[in-house]
């Protein structure tokens, strides 16, 4: 009695969606509980069912993803301060239909042919809300709930076959079904049966997905300066990432590969820097991936700012530059600055928009005889499609270049630096994912991390031998097939549930009676009723 007068008050009731909504972000890094994951959207589950209407349902469900964001970006927070309510409050939104198609599915008594139909469309649902937010605009993929699972080997070995989609699918269809299993007594058959279809299904893609063979192995090392801050920062980084370029001399390298922003001149109007480079580069016996963070002008003229891999040989610029496309809201450009840019004056949103790439880019270091990397910068990593089409591309190695340095003590490094186990078990690709201060991490082609990381105290440089496969994984071939078949089942349930609907306000209402039938049939009861009651 007592949970139920909490919940019957509207206070009580929003901040348990905001919490329960905020649940499953301790299956991410830091907190890495990757199996809680699977039970940890019940209590949002449960508390949408009890809602007494659609609109309450609809109100819980926004409240629990607006939660879901602050949770998993709450570590924007000094950079966006009050704004990131707002923005995680706009973005919650995408779950109210969700929590209507809860509500329909779950609330009341649940049949067995109800119970399958939850099953499935619930989990499609939360799908369509992530491909909505994985728009570049409205923040990218971040903390899509199937990338919690980055360190459990069957999950992906199902990444390899449809992606993290397909991943974010099997955790919410086993949470759908574990809420079925403790309130709806008549659904529990189904329940079972649908968990016991999933661990089968898991276990035959274990078995058969095709995997890449493997082909061979290159030595790549990472540079990993530090943090740097004060005055000549820039002047000072450079400096550190040379001095440990330095000591890999000697070390029969394929690659060396630098943090993102850790060059912050123009390398083709300083000459100097370049020269610097080059010398590095012949010291080692290996090219130098480093990351340009300045003034630049592109292929096209475009003269702006830029974030650019770049890819510095024995002789100085190999010509090789890819520029980074998919650019963080705020972080790096704002979103209708004329109407937002006052956001500028109250965190540390970009003050100068920076300039965008206009295509992938794979790069042949000419140290490394047959070697083809892809190159990706900061969250670019987060995006499923960028790595897939480098792949196809031709790219055995992805190489992703970034800085987390702003959220240096809080969730984001480590969260950022697990994406690369995922891309590498899509794509069938080993994984480098290299920063400035930490997490740098590499990844073999099943998305087995290779070595130890570089954490978020180090400074140092690490070598790992990377194993290379040849082939493709189904989710190269086949793309991101869980979404259309989430968009199909979802428009094949509406279009049945408006059947539905339909059909009974038919029935209700019949043709040919005359207006006062039901009056005189009441009269006639009222006469025969005082003869049936009266006395024999």
């Amino acid at each position: 009695m007592r949970g139920d007068r909490i919940l019957g008050s509207p206070l009580w009731r929003g901040g348990a969606a905001l919490l329960a909504g905020a649940l499953p972000a301790l299956a991410f890094p830091a907190p890495g509980l990757w199996w809680f994951a699977y039970v940890a959207l019940v209590p949002l589950l449960l508390l949408i069912r009890s809602a007494g209407t659609g609109r309450r349902a609809a109100l819980d469900s926004w409240l629990g993803g607006t939660g879901y964001m602050l949770a998993v970006h709450h570590w924007l927070m000094p950079s966006l301060h009050v704004f990131i309510v707002v923005l995680a409050a706009l973005l919650g939104l995408l779950w109210a239909p969700w929590g209507l198609l809860v509500s329909r599915l779950l609330r009341g008594r649940v049949s067995g042919v109800r119970a399958v139909a939850a099953v499935t469309v619930v989990p499609c649902g939360w799908l369509m809300i992530e491909t909505v937010r994985s728009w570049e605009g409205l923040g990218g993929p971040w903390g899509l709930l199937g990338a919690s699972q980055w360190q459990v080997p069957p999950a992906l070995r199902l990444a390899s076959v449809g992606g993290v989609w397909l991943v974010s699918l099997l955790v919410v269809g086993v949470n759908t079904a574990l809420a079925l299993l403790f309130t709806a007594p008549s659904a529990r058959v189904p329940a079972v049966v649908a968990l016991v279809a999933g661990a089968v299904a898991v276990g035959a893609v274990w078995v058969w997905a095709p995997q890449p063979e493997r082909a061979g192995t290159v030595r790549i090392a990472v540079v990993q300066p530090g943090v740097v801050e004060g005055p000549g920062s820039v002047q000072r980084r450079l400096a550190r990432s040379e001095e440990l370029t330095r000591s890999l001399a000697g070390r029969d390298l394929d690659l060396v590969v630098w943090g993102e922003s850790s060059v912050g001149v123009d390398p083709a109007r300083r000459p100097d820097v370049t020269a610097r480079l080059a010398a590095l580069s012949r010291l080692v016996g290996a090219d130098v991936l480093v990351n340009v963070d300045a003034r630049q002008t592109d292929g096209a003229g475009r003269t702006g700012i830029f974030k650019s891999a770049v890819l510095v040989g024995p002789q100085g610029l190999t010509g090789d530059r890819y520029d980074k496309m998919r650019l963080v809201p705020f972080g790096e450009y704002v979103p209708a600055r004329s109407a937002l840019g006052w956001a500028t004056s109250m965190g540390k949103a970009a003050g100068e928009d920076r300039l965008r790439g206009t295509g992938p880019v794979t790069m042949a270091p000419p140290g490394a005889h047959g070697l083809r990397i892809g190159p990706l910068v900061c969250f670019e990593s987060a995006f499923p499609d960028m790595s897939r089409r480098l792949t196809r591309d031709g790219a055995l190695v992805l190489i992703a270049q970034s800085s987390t340095s702003s959220f240096q003590h809080g969730w984001a490094p480590g969260q950022h630096a697990s994406l690369g186990a995922l891309r590498a078990a899509e794509n069938g690709r080993p994984m480098v994912h290299a920063t400035l201060t930490g997490v740098s991490a590499v990844y073999g082609p099943q998305g087995q991390r290779l070595g130890a990381p570089l954490g978020t105290d180090t400074s140092g440089a690490a070598v790992y031998g990377v194993p290379l496969a040849r082939g493709t994984t189904l989710y190269v071939r086949l793309g991101d097939w869980p979404l259309y078949g989430a968009l199909g089942v979802l428009a094949a349930f509406c279009a049945f549930a408006g059947i539905r609907d339909v059909r009974p306000r038919e029935r209700t209402a019949p043709s040919g009676v005359p207006a006062d039938a039901g009056a005189v049939g009441s009269a006639r009861t009222a006469e025969e009723e005082p003869r049936k009651s009266a006395p024999q």
